[in-house]
């Protein structure tokens, strides 16, 4: 991962002062609130990628913010690759002047919502994740297809990534503070194993 000087970059506090988390991708749903003729739209723009044989969305790439959209017929968008909602706002501006340049007019404000915030960092400590395994509850961990711990914390609502070097990518989460709870919870649960 290329050092990126605009994301968000959570410190801990305290008792989690080793603890460094960015968000690394935000998913989002809107709708545009009118029907999109892909078709159009893939002959048209040189971004894009239909193939309705396969899928019923076409793909649109933006490059500023670097992200990626699906969009519908129904005027239905999934965007993905946004590390914050500034980026995300823009990343639908973007798709809004596309529409735009097909003689599709949105007239409604996008509302939109997260779907799931994708954050790594690292928590400032080495984990045996054999011991891991045997002791928390909701893992999976088999170190001969795939070196991290899956651990679907509950309680947070959200699913971790844990490697043995402190590294962490977790997953399911819906707003940064959800993060920060998450984050602060996978950390109580290993100090007890420390």
């Amino acid at each position: 991962m290329g050092v990126i000087t605009h994301m968000t970059v959570k410190k801990g506090k305290g008792k989690y002062k080793d603890v460094e988390v960015e968000i690394v991708n935000i998913v989002v749903s809107t709708s545009m609130d009118t029907p999109v003729p892909l078709e159009k739209m893939a002959a048209t723009l040189s971004n894009t990628e239909y193939n309705p044989e396969q899928f019923p969305g076409l793909v649109i790439r933006i490059k500023e913010p670097k992200t990626s959209a699906l969009i519908f017929s129904s005027g239905n968008v999934v965007c993905t690759g946004a590390r914050n909602m500034q980026e995300v706002d823009r990343a639908i501006q973007e798709i809004i002047k596309s529409l735009a340049k097909i003689a599709v007019k949105v007239t409604v404000v996008p509302q939109i919502t997260v779907q799931n915030i994708v954050a790594s960092g690292s928590i400032g400590m080495k984990l045996n994740l054999n011991v891991l395994a045997m002791r928390l509850e909701n893992t999976e961990y088999e170190p001969e297809q795939f070196p991290g711990l899956v651990y679907k914390l509950n309680e947070a609502k959200a699913t971790f990534l844990l490697f043995s070097n402190g590294k962490v990518v977790c997953t399911g989460t819906k707003s940064e503070s959800e993060v920060d709870k998450a984050m602060e919870l996978l950390v109580d649960r290993l100090e007890e194993f420390k």
